[in-house]
């Protein structure tokens, strides 16, 4: 296979996912430009550029439809930060995006509509970063061929999935958060004292299942390994709470959802969303006298939000391949492509070669020393969670056989959780 270079409800999912299909599936292109509030361009060259480098292919405007805040303090901000990145080190590029593209903030807009209006306005390659978007990255690329389109998650460009669509200019770019949740759980259970970790999980996809249950692997690799703890003391619940962050009256309330948790007697919560709620609210538990902290997800800087009982955060670097496409569509050689980033084990955290970081937290204290040693052993392959045996959630089925490593396409197509996690697989 060529190896890569994924995103982002129970009856409530069901309902969450009905209204989405409705947002994404009414027509209401009169309503855009009302709806939607003016895309802010970012400081870049002049607006028009020189007809020269226009002529010449050398500037070029990105758009990006962004279906949160774009200051959303996780996964949205990410994305935004990671395109300023590429605006201030790539000569010639411009950059345009409308955020809060989802079925509360924008009704009855679809993410096409907002891509036909940023390709109006002069973007020739679009970004649409979540997987809601999936559908909508490929209505784009088929009706605008002259448009670089690249979705941030799916795999409709990767030829060995399970749904390629042979579309040359669509491209999918994604990160291995694979690893960086295997890190996130292993902060979460060096940071416990009673050994239950509470996972506030978004909608349940391909995507959440397989990263949830790499937190767990994590986890549980560290409580056996490091604080030689059995594995049957180790508690690891999901809750799911609908939608890739809050909407008022069709999902469950996440700030409710991290306080059950402390309530339940759970004493660290990892976030799986895209909004900062496990930050705030255990900071508010801890100010209150609980003895508890959290794990941060997807933004480099999330420990900032409540430093003192932080455990860590896995985040996601966009600028490096976003930085690699714009430069590809610029120079005329981009092509369709299936692009995968795995952290770059000699320095995770290096931001011009590494997709995937771990900051640790100031909370993890003295065993960090630990995190240290998970990290180096995942690097240099002396540990290797995805190898069997391992079964899922069931209890019947085999995710992976004794002996056997775990392909690519297994990871990333999990169809249930694994065994000894809590909380619903589909």
């Amino acid at each position: 296979m060529n190896q890569p270079v994924e995103r982002n409800i129970m009856p409530l999912v069901d309902r969450s996912l009905s209204l989405t299909h409705r947002f994404w599936h009414v027509a209401a292109l009169s309503l855009l430009v009302g709806a939607c509030s003016s895309p802010t361009p970012t400081a870049s060259p002049s607006a028009s550029g020189s007809p020269t480098a226009q002529a010449s292919g050398k500037e070029l405007t990105v758009g990006m439809v962004i279906v949160g805040p774009k200051d959303d303090g996780g996964w949205n901000q990410a994305q935004y930060e990671g395109m300023q990145a590429v605006v201030k080190n790539v000569p010639g590029v411009k950059f345009d995006y409308v955020d809060k593209v989802n079925p509360a903030d924008r009704p009855n807009v679809k993410g096409t509509q907002v891509a036909d209006e940023l390709i109006g306005k002069g973007a020739k390659f679009v970004i649409f970063n979540s997987d809601d978007f999936k559908d909508d990255a490929l209505e784009t690329a088929k009706k605008h061929p002259d448009v670089t389109v690249v979705h941030a998650s799916g795999d409709y460009a990767w030829k060995e999935g399970k749904n390629f669509k042979n579309q040359p200019n669509l491209s999918n770019i994604m990160g291995r958060m694979e690893y960086g949740k295997m890190m996130a759980g292993c902060a979460a259970v060096l940071g416990t004292q009673n050994g239950k970790i509470g996972y506030l999980g978004p909608l349940i996809n391909d995507e959440t299942r397989r990263y949830v249950s790499a937190a767990y692997l994590g986890a549980k690799y560290c409580w056996e390994n490091y604080l030689k703890k059995k594995p049957a003391d180790l508690k690891f619940k999901v809750t799911w709470i609908g939608f890739w962050f809050n909407i008022p009256g069709v999902t469950l309330d996440p700030t409710k959802v991290v306080n059950d948790y402390f309530n339940g007697g759970y004493d660290v919560v990892m976030s799986g969303i895209d909004t900062p709620e496990a930050a705030t609210e255990t900071k508010k538990a801890a100010a209150a006298g609980k003895k508890v902290k959290f794990v941060h997800y997807d933004l480099k800087t999330g420990c900032d939000l409540a430093p003192e009982v932080c455990l860590g955060v896995p985040y996601y670097n966009w600028s490096l391949p976003y930085t690699d496409a714009v430069k590809k569509a610029i120079d005329g050689k981009f092509t369709s492509e299936f692009v995968w980033l795995g952290p770059d084990w000699k320095d995770i955290n290096d931001p011009a070669t590494s997709m995937i970081g771990f900051l640790p937290g100031k909370a993890l204290g003295a065993n960090k020393q630990y995190m240290d040693t998970f990290i180096k052993g995942m690097g240099d392959k002396s540990i290797d969670l995805y190898k069997g045996p391992i079964k899922y959630q069931d209890g019947k089925t085999e995710f992976l056989k004794a002996g056997a490593t775990a392909t690519d396409q297994q990871i990333w197509y999990m169809p249930q959780l694994l065994a000894g996690m809590e909380g619903s697989s589909k």
